[in-house]
């Protein structure tokens, strides 16, 4: 897949014990990304945030059980964002999602990667 130069940048910001249909949120919005064809996701994990509640999320030794920031970042081409949009938005509960110009330097991979 080609992208162009002039994409988009969608990140979604959730919490780590957020779920749809039973599974992790962060996991069903990445397969679905794969499933719809997109050029890529990624998810970060943080150490420490807080969102629209004001509530405190942190990675401190005694409590590692916390239900820490997660970060998801798609960049793709606009048409493939703005599909993407309508599904996401029934997926997410709570949390927040920002969307940015992305300039692509560079797209590659490596077939010898086996994959």
């Amino acid at each position: 897949m080609k992208l162009p130069s002039e994409s988009q940048l969608l990140r979604i910001f959730i919490g780590e014990a957020d779920k749809f249909e039973g599974k992790p949120l962060y996991e069903a919005i990445v397969n679905l990304a794969r499933q719809k064809g997109m050029a890529g996701a990624t998810v970060l994990k943080g150490v420490m945030g807080f969102g629209a509640d004001s509530r405190m999320h942190s990675a401190k030794i005694l409590r590692l059980s916390e239900d820490l920031p997660i970060v998801i970042e798609i960049v793709d081409k606009p048409e493939r964002i703005k599909d993407f949009l309508p599904e996401l938005d029934k997926m997410i509960k709570e949390g927040l999602v920002t969307l940015e110009k992305a300039e692509v330097i560079a797209y590659r991979y490596n077939p010898k990667n086996g994959k």
